[in-house]
Protein backbone atom coordinates (compact mmCIF):
# COMPACT_ATOMS: atom_id res chain seq x y z
CA UNK A 1 0.00 0.00 0.00
CA UNK A 2 1.40 3.13 -0.91
CA UNK A 3 2.14 5.93 1.63
CA UNK A 4 0.44 9.23 1.63
CA UNK A 5 1.62 12.48 1.47
CA UNK A 6 -0.73 15.71 2.54
CA UNK A 7 1.11 19.20 0.22
CA UNK A 8 -0.18 21.87 1.75
CA UNK A 9 0.63 25.08 -0.13
CA UNK A 10 -1.16 28.06 -1.51
CA UNK A 11 1.13 28.35 -4.52
CA UNK A 12 -0.91 25.87 -6.84
CA UNK A 13 2.35 25.69 -8.95
CA UNK A 14 4.33 24.69 -5.76
CA UNK A 15 1.45 21.27 -5.09
CA UNK A 16 2.10 20.47 -9.06
CA UNK A 17 5.85 20.34 -8.97
CA UNK A 18 5.75 18.30 -5.61
CA UNK A 19 2.71 16.10 -6.95
CA UNK A 20 4.11 15.24 -9.49
CA UNK A 21 7.96 14.21 -8.42
CA UNK A 22 5.97 12.52 -5.51
CA UNK A 23 3.41 10.44 -7.60
CA UNK A 24 6.24 9.57 -9.43
CA UNK A 25 8.28 8.02 -6.38
CA UNK A 26 5.03 6.07 -5.79
CA UNK A 27 3.45 7.99 -2.82
CA UNK A 28 -0.66 8.75 -3.16
CA UNK A 29 -0.95 12.27 -2.93
CA UNK A 30 -3.70 14.17 -1.34
CA UNK A 31 -3.33 18.45 -1.59
CA UNK A 32 -4.68 21.61 0.63
CA UNK A 33 -4.45 24.74 -0.82
CA UNK A 34 -4.39 26.31 3.06
CA UNK A 35 -4.04 25.45 6.55
CA UNK A 36 -7.56 25.15 6.95
CA UNK A 37 -7.79 22.65 4.65
CA UNK A 38 -5.21 20.76 6.02
CA UNK A 39 -6.97 20.15 9.35
CA UNK A 40 -9.77 19.13 7.91
CA UNK A 41 -8.07 16.74 5.46
CA UNK A 42 -5.31 15.71 8.09
CA UNK A 43 -8.03 14.54 10.50
CA UNK A 44 -9.89 12.90 7.27
CA UNK A 45 -6.96 11.10 5.48
CA UNK A 46 -4.42 10.47 8.11
CA UNK A 47 -1.42 10.89 5.58
CA UNK A 48 1.55 9.15 6.65
CA UNK A 49 3.78 12.61 6.07
CA UNK A 50 2.80 16.29 5.86
CA UNK A 51 4.40 18.55 3.44
CA UNK A 52 3.62 21.95 5.00
CA UNK A 53 4.19 25.61 3.62
CA UNK A 54 5.04 28.21 6.38
CA UNK A 55 3.93 31.76 4.60
CA UNK A 56 0.10 31.36 3.47
CA UNK A 57 -2.37 33.46 3.87
CA UNK A 58 -5.12 32.67 7.03
CA UNK A 59 -3.43 30.15 8.55
CA UNK A 60 -0.16 29.70 8.46
CA UNK A 61 2.23 26.15 8.34
CA UNK A 62 3.16 27.38 12.17
CA UNK A 63 0.16 27.69 13.69
CA UNK A 64 -1.17 24.41 10.81
CA UNK A 65 1.32 22.32 12.70
CA UNK A 66 0.84 23.77 16.22
CA UNK A 67 -2.84 22.65 15.45
CA UNK A 68 -1.68 19.15 14.21
CA UNK A 69 0.19 18.56 17.24
CA UNK A 70 -2.79 19.12 19.63
CA UNK A 71 -4.99 16.88 18.24
CA UNK A 72 -4.70 13.51 18.92
CA UNK A 73 -5.56 12.30 16.09
CA UNK A 74 -3.00 14.23 13.51
CA UNK A 75 -0.13 14.93 16.62
CA UNK A 76 2.40 11.64 15.45
CA UNK A 77 2.32 12.81 11.66
CA UNK A 78 5.71 13.95 10.77
CA UNK A 79 5.91 17.46 9.08
CA UNK A 80 8.40 18.85 6.67
CA UNK A 81 8.28 22.19 6.24
CA UNK A 82 9.18 23.63 2.58
CA UNK A 83 10.59 28.01 3.09
CA UNK A 84 11.32 30.48 1.51
CA UNK A 85 12.23 32.03 4.90
CA UNK A 86 15.95 30.28 5.70
CA UNK A 87 18.26 29.92 3.52
CA UNK A 88 20.18 26.78 2.17
CA UNK A 89 23.06 27.66 4.80
CA UNK A 90 20.78 27.87 7.31
CA UNK A 91 19.08 24.58 5.99
CA UNK A 92 22.06 22.07 6.96
CA UNK A 93 20.88 19.20 4.90
CA UNK A 94 17.23 18.98 6.03
CA UNK A 95 18.06 20.17 9.69
CA UNK A 96 15.60 19.15 12.05
CA UNK A 97 13.92 21.89 14.77
CA UNK A 98 11.36 20.26 17.21
CA UNK A 99 11.18 17.13 15.38
CA UNK A 100 10.37 18.42 12.04
CA UNK A 101 12.58 19.07 8.79
CA UNK A 102 13.11 22.34 7.70
CA UNK A 103 14.00 22.23 3.92
CA UNK A 104 14.75 25.74 1.39
CA UNK A 105 12.50 26.55 -0.88
CA UNK A 106 14.61 26.35 -3.85
CA UNK A 107 14.96 22.58 -2.66
CA UNK A 108 17.18 20.06 -3.93
CA UNK A 109 14.85 17.56 -5.57
CA UNK A 110 17.21 14.91 -4.58
CA UNK A 111 17.43 15.44 -0.64
CA UNK A 112 13.59 16.27 -0.44
CA UNK A 113 12.92 12.87 -1.84
CA UNK A 114 15.65 11.23 0.86
CA UNK A 115 13.66 13.27 3.74
CA UNK A 116 10.43 12.03 2.43
CA UNK A 117 11.84 8.73 2.58
CA UNK A 118 12.88 8.64 6.23
CA UNK A 119 10.29 10.38 7.30
CA UNK A 120 7.28 7.95 5.87
CA UNK A 121 9.80 4.69 7.41
CA UNK A 122 9.74 6.72 10.74
CA UNK A 123 13.24 7.66 11.15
Amino acid sequence: MAKRILIVDDEKDARTVLNNRLAGAGYEIIEAANGEAALVIARAQRPDLIILDILMPGMDGTETSEALKRDPDTKDIPVIFLTCLITKTDEKHGHIRGGKYFLAKPYDPDELMDIVSKCVRGE
